[in-house]
């Protein structure tokens, strides 16, 4: 009799542990045709995007680059003269799930003044055309555009692709005051190295968010 019982207690555990790994398979094959990253892999690649894991409190990640005169010189219809970008993750209060988000910066060639955008982000995915490299795909509201970017295989710069962003000039937020950064022949990739957080700091307005981003730079 106990044998029995074991026996049939055995293949009881058989079959669960058999539903179990079809349910993961299913997760696994349904995250592969979404191009969503499975728990795992996307938490290490967002450990790659802000050279930590992201934890509590608010975390960042800032690429910079200057374009030098031989660069846009062999780029001549590269309108973008000098870009950064600021990557911000936070624990969401309401759903109390990691919140992605971004701030851009850019100069022009030809153009004076800083222009700047945001928006919120996406976790990472693999699309098409993406060469099976994770992408965080960030948006602007209504109807803005957006901008997307991964990392490089030594997580020292981003690759940043733009179709069409919404983009205001010196901060102006007035709708008569946006314009659009849209994706040229010189202007559809841009690699961006990863800097000190402090030289992001033009993007970012409020005091105290500015005071707590830069006591993290200095931890780094």
């Amino acid at each position: 009799m106990i044998s029995s019982t074991s026996s049939i207690f055995r293949s009881v555990i058989a079959v669960v542990a058999l539903v179990a790994g079809f349910v993961m398979l299913m997760r696994a094959a349904t995250a592969q045709e979404d191009g969503k990253l499975d728990p795992a892999q996307d938490a290490a690649f967002m450990q790659r995007v802000f050279a930590a894991a992201p934890g509590k409190d608010k975390t960042y990640a800032c690429f910079t680059r200057v374009y030098d005169a031989p660069h846009l010189a062999a780029h001549p219809k590269q309108k973008v003269s000098a870009m950064k970008l600021l990557v911000t993750t936070e624990i969401d209060d309401e759903t109390k799930a990691q919140r992605f988000s971004f701030r851009l910066g850019l100069k022009y060639r030809t153009r004076s003044g800083n222009f700047d955008s945001s928006g919120d982000c996406s976790h990472a995915s693999i699309g098409e055309g993406t060469k099976g490299q994770p992408r965080i795909h960030c948006s602007v509201d209504c109807d803005g555009g957006g901008i997307s970017f991964g990392l490089t295989p030594d997580n020292k710069s981003a690759m940043l692709y733009v179709e069409q962003v919404r983009i205001w000039r010196n901060g102006n937020v007035d709708e008569e005051a946006s314009d659009s950064l849209v994706g040229g022949a010189d202007d559809k990739v841009f690699r961006l190295d990863r800097i000190r957080l402090d030289d992001c700091a033009s993007l970012v307005e409020d005091r105290k968010e500015l005071a707590a981003m830069r006591t993290l730079s200095r931890k780094r």
